[in-house]
């Protein structure tokens, strides 16, 4: 999907109990959102048979494992890009609306009414071999995410080009990250609510 850009380590050594003392506000409301919508996709997928983790709607509608693993490989490609592009990029622009920028990123990116495509790589190929394989992966990837949040100083200093012609600093890209899952989990409750999903 278009929200996604190209190119979606940790090298500070603060230990997360001593960064977590100093988390912001900010930083705890992103570090709630990032909670919420993890247990939000577990919720969703269980618990659930072989049938309804593969059933499609139609051919050219993903599977709850479908969507399972895209928000799996989306959220390493979140990580890796917000630890190696946005955290060496430029300083964020002079005069930037920051707390519009967040409200903007919570408002537009679960927003479901706006289809996208994902990139081609990050399309399901069963990469994870199992849904619940790939359950798994983005329950661990997510934790590291939060993680990362915990312990990273500085990410309101530097800002690259998002889908919505704005630059976004690191903050506002975890807000992404959590709000991708959300966008995806409203989908996994949509093929769950269609009339052919099976019962069992």
């Amino acid at each position: 999907m278009k929200l996604l850009v190209a190119g979606l380590a940790f090298a500070l050594t603060l230990a997360p109990s001593v960064r977590a003392e100093e988390l912001s506000k900010a930083d705890r409301d992103a570090l709630k959102y990032l909670e919420t919508t993890k247990q939000a996709v577990i919720d969703a997928t269980k618990p659930l048979t072989k049938a309804q983790w593969t059933f499609k709607e139609a051919d050219d509608r993903w599977s709850v494992a479908e969507v399972v693993e895209h928000i799996a490989a989306s959220e390493d490609r979140f990580l890796a890009m917000i630890s190696e592009k946005v955290m060496k990029a430029p300083p964020r622009p002079a005069g930037d609306d920051v707390k519009a920028l967040d409200e903007l990123v919570v408002a537009k990116v679960p927003d479901r009414s706006k289809k996208a495509q994902a990139p081609e790589d990050l399309k399901p190929t069963n990469r994870y071999g199992s849904p619940e394989a790939a359950l798994k992966h983005f329950v661990e990837s997510r934790d590291k995410t939060i993680a990362y949040l915990r312990k990273t100083d500085g990410l309101r200093d530097h800002a690259i080009d998002s889908p919505f012609g704005k630059k976004l600093d690191a903050y506002q890209w975890l807000l992404f990250c959590a709000a991708h899952s959300e966008r995806h989990t409203k989908q996994i409750n949509e093929v769950k609510a269609s009339a052919k999903f099976p019962s069992a």
